[in-house]
């Protein structure tokens, strides 16, 4: 069975309803990046960077897997399907997926301040000052912020190394170190990317282009992978 490895990021939940940071209305036109998603403002304004979380989490709630989550859940019958995600929401995992890694993080899980490896499942609940682990430590959202190292990346890099078939779905390609990821993939590899919008693609990959949202750029890659690998 073929190694499909789907890079997913913003774009692929936009049509879900979850607002992207980069693109025009998106969350960073509401925040800035500084007060809510670095280490120093976790210490400058906790309170802050709890309510933000918070509501991201609310919005999670009410928001659905739409077709192109689907659909790569879908193509678990027909090929070793592996998600790498920059996103933080859980919809891969509603649609089905099995194998998710998410590089930056999980919105509806928490971490101890003082001891990483103590994660805790919330859901979509709130959490606010006081909260705290058995430790007696203050919980803090569980995401990668900026300035802060990826712990999964070198998985996310054994991941690509062995990938048959890579797609890129949805991300601009120029969040780091993620984005790094296609040199990893091998030259044997098939190179797919799916996003409505031009993005500047490596001069030195031979990369198919489908020009479409998440939801119908799945479809079509599913159609364009049978055509190539018939069952």
């Amino acid at each position: 069975m073929k190694k499909l490895v789907a890079f997913t990021g913003a774009g692929i939940s936009a049509e879900s309803g979850i607002k992207t940071f980069r693109d025009s209305g998106g969350l960073w036109e509401e925040y800035n990046i500084e007060d809510v998603a670095t280490p120093m403002a976790w210490h400058k304004d906790m309170n802050l960077v709890l309510r933000f979380y918070n509501e991201r989490r609310r919005q999670l709630e009410t928001c659905l897997p739409n077709d192109g989550h689907k659909g790569l859940a879908e193509l678990e019958k027909y090929f070793d399907v592996h998600i790498i995600t920059q996103n933080v929401d859980n919809l891969h995992e509603r649609a089905g997926s099995s194998k998710i890694l998410h590089l930056h993080g999980e919105l509806t899980k928490v971490r101890s301040c003082v001891d990483e490896n103590l994660i805790y499942d919330i859901g979509y609940r709130e959490i606010t000052a006081g909260d705290v682990c058995e430790k007696n430590s203050q919980l803090r959202p569980h995401i990668v912020w900026f300035g802060e190292a990826v712990p999964m990346m070198q998985e996310a890099v054994s991941i690509t190394s062995e990938a048959d078939i890579f797609v890129v779905i949805g991300s601009s390609l120029n969040v780091y170190p993620a984005a790094g990821l296609l040199n990893f993939v091998p030259s044997k590899a098939s190179l797919w990317l799916i996003d409505p919008n031009d993005v500047i693609s490596p001069a030195n990959r031979n990369i198919t282009v489908i020009k479409e949202g998440a939801s119908k750029g799945v479809k079509t890659l599913t159609e364009r992978l049978f055509n190539m690998y018939e069952k």
